[in-house]
Parts: structure tokens; C-alpha cells; sequence
């Protein structure tokens, strides 16, 4: 059995789309979601630097056009996944190619909340620090008394903290029993209170989309459930930008529901990592670059359905 993970904002990396545009499929894939975007995605995916497409308001739409673009590269009519799901932001891109949203309102969504989510960051000094390590309670009841909120429940021992700076500085001076805290280059405490104004204007443009019910099993990151309905999947994107990532959970879905191949999208290396750690005995197979079609389509063949 095969999911298809759709890595999230954080994952990319200066040139990670070059070798991709060099397939005709993939650049007329993207040009088409960079229009529906506003956004120069042949650019940021080449040329830019880290620093540019670290800008949130870049980072978002650029990742949700990569995992769609890739995704009909590597599957095409013929082949198939199981399951699929993503994280933060690439639940959007999971979205699209679950059939919840059409290719260009995806883009319309992502386009918006990484322009708000940017907005909602300059707003007031926040951020956000990894903590590795630690028993999980006491990780998250140190986060708490520390005046933060667990932005990302990874599994395989790693939680993000997020909130005011102040107090992120603070908490990583003062780490939890047998705990690394790492402060991340973020812009803001994504996916906390913080990101309250950006949670209305998605639920804005949101409102004006219309979903279809899932063709493909789809998990949320709100609980790692399964949604089946296409409108209810897309409420969970809006409120999952002031609400914890719970990547934990939907790795726990994957186990019990016998999953034997994960498969992470471009720019691969993030989710297939957590999965090494929290999905012992789970193959993985993270794609990188246009050099991994041939393999990705093999590891599909031998995954799904399985």
C-alpha cells in the first residue's frame, strides 16, 4: 500500500526545479499554475535564492505547484496511489491531486494564505524552535508553561514550538529534561493564534471555491483521520493555519492502515526522514530531482495496491 506525502513549507531549496523544467510536461504543468498563482514560479524554482524563496508568501504556492507538477510527471493516466496526504501546506497539494480542488483553486488558496500568513508574521516579532528529543508529554507540558503552542507534532521525537520570540528565546535557553531546542529561520509562530488574521482571510477565499469529495483517501493533519468529503477537507485547511500540524497521528493511520511505501514529492528528504524514525519497517523513496522519475515509478509499481 502506497501514500503519496506532500512535504511543507521549509522543505525547499535554491534551483531544486531545474532539473524538472527541463521536461516539457512539468514546465507547461507549472506555467499553467503559476498564472492561476500571479506568481514567477520558473524563477523562484531556478534562480532565486534561498533567502527569496524563503519569503512565505513565495514558499507556499511554490511548493503546492511543485508536488502537483511532479505528481503528473510521475504517475501520469496509468499510475496510481493509495493513499495521500501532506504536510501543512502540502495538504493542499494533496488536496488537488485527491481531486478535492481543481488544479487552479488550489493555487488561488495557497496564493492567499501565504500572502496572509506573511502579513499575519510581519505583524508582531514570533517564531518558531524545534525541540528534539524528551519524553512527548513533557515536551508538550514544558512548551505550555513556556507561554507557547505546539505548532508541528512530527513523531519520531520531534515537536515545534511556537509563539512570541521573546518567549521562544527564553524557552531555548531553558530546554526540556533530555530536549534540544533548536529556533528555526522562520518568518512567524505559523499555525498558532498568531496566524488568526490569516485564517480569515483564507476562510475568504475559500468560501468562493467548490470541492469535490475525495477520489483518493486523503488525511487531515488536524488528527490523521481520513476526510471524505471534499467540503469538510477544505474547512480543515482553513482552520488548520491557527491549529497544530499533527503529523504524529497521520503516520499512526499509515501504520495501522498497513501502509508499505511512502513516497515524498519534490523537494523530498523532510516527511520520508520523520518516517525512518516513526515508521520502522515503511520503504521510503524521496524525490528530488527529475533523475528520480524512473525509480519513483518503479516504487509506485511495487507499492500500490500492495
Amino acid at each position: 500500500m502506497l501514500v503519496t506525502a506532500c512535504p511543507g513549507q521549509g522543505a525547499q531549496k535554491a534551483g531544486f526545479l531545474s532539473s524538472w523544467l527541463e521536461l516539457p510536461g512539468f514546465a507547461s504543468t507549472l506555467d499553467t499554475l503559476a498564472e492561476a498563482a500571479g506568481i514567477d514560479l520558473r524563477t523562484h524554482g531556478t534562480t532565486s535564492d534561498d533567502a527569496t524563496i524563503t519569503d512565505t508568501a513565495v514558499a507556499q504556492p511554490l511548493l503546492v505547484a511543485s508536488a502537483i507538477a511532479a505528481h503528473a510527471e510521475i504517475f501520469g493516466d496509468a499510475l496510481s496511489t493509495d493513499i495521500v496526504a501532506g504536510h501543512s501546506v502540502g495538504e493542499i497539494g494533496a488536496a488537488a491531486i485527491a481531486g478535492v480542488l481543481t488544479h487552479q483553486d488550489a493555487m488561488r488558496l495557497v496564493s492567499a494564505r501565504g500572502t496572509a500568513m506573511a502579513a499575519a508574521a510581519a505583524a508582531a516579532p514570533s517564531g518558531m524552535a524545534a525541540v528534539v528529543g524528551g519524553e512527548p508529554d513533557d515536551v508538550l507540558r514544558a512548551i505550555a508553561d513556556a507561554g507557547l503552542e505546539p505548532a508541528n507534532v512530527n513523531g519520531g521525537g520531534q515537536t515545534v514550538a511556537a509563539g512570541a520570540q521573546d518567549r521562544i528565546e527564553a524557552f531555548a535557553a531553558n530546554p526540556p529534561e533530555r530536549a534540544r531546542v533548536i529556533p528555526l529561520k522562520v518568518a512567524g509562530a505559523f499555525h498558532t493564534s498568531f496566524m488568526a488574521p490569516a485564517s480569515e482571510a483564507v476562510a475568504a477565499v475559500a468560501a468562493t471555491l467548490q470541492p469535490a469529495d475525495p477520489a483518493i483517501t486523503i488525511l487531515t493533519n488536524a488528527d490523521g483521520t481520513p476526510v471524505g468529503s471534499g467540503a469538510d477537507f477544505l474547512q480543515l485547511l482553513v482552520s488548520q493555519v491557527t491549529n497544530p500540524v499533527r503529523w504524529d497521528l497521520c503516520q499512526q493511520t499509515l501504520v495501522q492502515a498497513g501502509v508499505t511505501g511512502i513516497l515524498e514529492l519534490v523537494p523530498g528528504g523532510t516527511l520520508t526522514g520523520l518516517a525512518k524514525r516513526a515508521m520502522k519497517g515503511v520503504e521510503v523513496f524521496p524525490v528530488k530531482s527529475a533523475d528520480d522519475i524512473d525509480g519513483a515509478r518503479e516504487f509506485v509499481r511495487a507499492h500500490s495496491g500492495a
